[in-house]
């Protein structure tokens, strides 16, 4: 292979990260990935092991190089991108006092609760841009300080699985503007730390980490020994890099005024990048930081693909037999199957909140239901009504960010769900707009990689990822289909609105059995 530099995108993600090395065009030529358990022992816990995704960095990257047979000097830099919302506290030496709570662990429940009607959380929403819910770090150290004391007392420090890396890699406490916006801890306006919000936590700015930005680039300390295994130069630079939520956005060109980028992998996601902070005095949005001037606006749904699995594994035995003798994907057989069902399920209706729900009811009691059931309705309606589903929740998402922005000028749409034709239809209608699905699948470590050719000027502007992606697929909305969908959303909307008190007793119900 001829000698010239390459970068190397990494995203540490829930259960898995990747490392993608790219020519500086944007051509993956090898990547790496390693796997690892989240920790699930009863509904409220979602845990990782800290030191399991720190190999899981080394190993991927080390893939990547020794795929691609490269030489440590042809790496031009290694950019980060990293899951939003871990905590975890580390003792004086930087070693973990428990597990990492990831974003999915609802520990903070009854904290988030507090926070919203006693403690002005709402107002601390507003300054730092991370709605008041579990999943937040912001809740989460309200636990830590005040439900566990004993473990509080010996933290040096609270930080992400991302500083953790870095601390590793550099013996280094850095946390970028992105990943910090996520935490409910940070002034997006004065990019510093929240006193009022620090206070509610109930710690100091000793607690955390040095606030650096998303360019920020660690060109000296990486312990050799890492270096070595990565199969990279210990001069190698290091570009610390941003969330994986708005670097899937610059990954899939979604940049520019109007455009917005939805994701669909395990759970969802929609957003679109604005030039200066705004937040919604609902609290249905997230912003979080890009760059100083570029922040994405947006809400994270926890059900996406994650219901079609259930639908797989629970209800889809004869549909996954004829997936394995035809040797196709048991998905595919269960698309076939909702394509004989028209738009609207006949009038069935599925509300996916099978985990609770972030964006936009911002409830961990909602509860998953059928509405609308009658004797006519039959297996393949349930399997349309849930896809279905997931996209009328994803919409009304896109409503609330329409009031601030006006209507999309296009969607770029990404995950795992964009390899079904079917579904990839379905949004187009729902949302009554084309959908465009880029050639990138590796979103994320590509917008890492775009994002540190700019740190090192390289680049520009940002807008360089641009001639870095192709479009694979184009839908335009059925006007037909169009029309029933409008019809049923506001029935859709009404219903999980109305549910309120339903979905808490229910899930103090469904809690209270499963401890029991």
């Amino acid at each position: 292979m001829a000698s010239s530099p390459y970068m190397i995108g990494v995203d540490i993600g829930t259960t898995s990260t990747k490392a993608v090395l790219f020519e500086q065009n944007g051509t993956i030529v090898a990547q790496g990935s390693a796997d690892y358990p989240l920790h699930t022992p009863t509904p409220a816990i979602a845990e990782q092991d800290a030191e399991d995704i720190f190999k899981a960095v080394i190993e991927s990257v080390k893939q990547a190089t020794s795929k691609a047979g490269v030489k440590p000097e042809d790496i031009l830099f290694v950019s980060f991108s990293s899951a939003m919302h871990s905590i975890l506290p580390v003792d004086q030496h930087g070693k973990p006092l428990m597990r990492a709570m990831t974003w999915a662990d609802n520990r903070s429940a009854e904290w988030t609760e507090a926070l919203k009607s006693e403690m002005n959380g709402h107002e601390i929403y507003l300054r730092t841009g991370t709605p008041i819910h579990p999943m937040s770090p912001l809740t989460k150290i309200m636990w830590l300080t005040r439900d566990q004391p004993e473990l509080f007392q010996q933290t040096h420090k609270f930080i992400s699985m991302k500083e953790y890396v870095f601390y590793k890699l550099f013996s280094e406490y850095v946390i970028d503007h992105s990943m910090a916006s996520a935490t409910g801890l940070m002034n997006l306006k004065k990019l510093d730390w929240d006193a009022e919000a620090l206070h509610v936590a109930g710690i100091t700015p000793d607690h955390l980490s040095r606030l650096v930005p998303t360019t920020h680039v660690l060109k000296q300390g990486l312990h050799p020994e890492y270096a070595k295994e990565m199969g990279i130069a210990v001069t190698t630079p290091f570009v610390i890099g941003a969330s994986d939520g708005v670097l899937s956005n610059l990954g899939v060109n979604a940049i520019d005024p109007g455009v917005v980028a939805v994701t669909i992998g395990t759970s969802g996601a929609i957003r679109t990048v604005v030039d200066k902070p705004v937040t919604d005095p609902k609290g249905r949005f997230f912003c979080y930081a890009l760059t100083e001037d570029a922040w994405v606006i947006g809400g994270p749904v926890n059900n996406g693909g994650v219901i079609f699995r259930w639908i797989r594994d629970e209800f889809a035995a004869s549909e996954v037999e004829t997936a394995k003798r035809l040797g196709i994907d048991p998905y595919e057989v269960l698309t076939r199957v909702a394509e004989n069902v028209p738009p609207g399920s006949e009038g069935l209706l599925f509300h996916p909140y099978m985990t609770g729900e972030r964006a936009p009811l911002w409830n961990p009691n909602a509860r998953g239901s059928f509405f609308g059931l009658t004797l006519h309705h039959k297996k393949e309606h349930m399997i349309r009504a849930a896809l279905e589903g997931v996209l009328f929740n994803l919409y009304t998402v896109m409503l609330a960010i329409e009031e601030k922005i006006g209507r999309p000028k296009k969607i770029q749409a990404t995950g795992g769900f964009a390899r079904s034709e079917l579904w990839r239809q379905m949004m187009a209608d729902i949302f009554d707009q084309d959908v465009i699905i880029p050639e990138s699948i590796e979103s994320s470590c590509l917008g890492a990689a775009v994002l540190g050719l700019y740190a090192l000027g390289r680049i520009d502007s940002l807008s360089g990822v641009s001639g870095m992606i192709g479009s694979t697929h184009r839908h335009q909305p059925d006007p037909e289909s169009v029309r029933v969908y409008r019809e049923l959303l506001p029935i859709f909307i009404r219903i999980s609105r109305k549910f309120e008190e339903e979905y808490a007793d229910i899930a103090a119900f469904q809690n209270k059995t499963m401890q029991g």
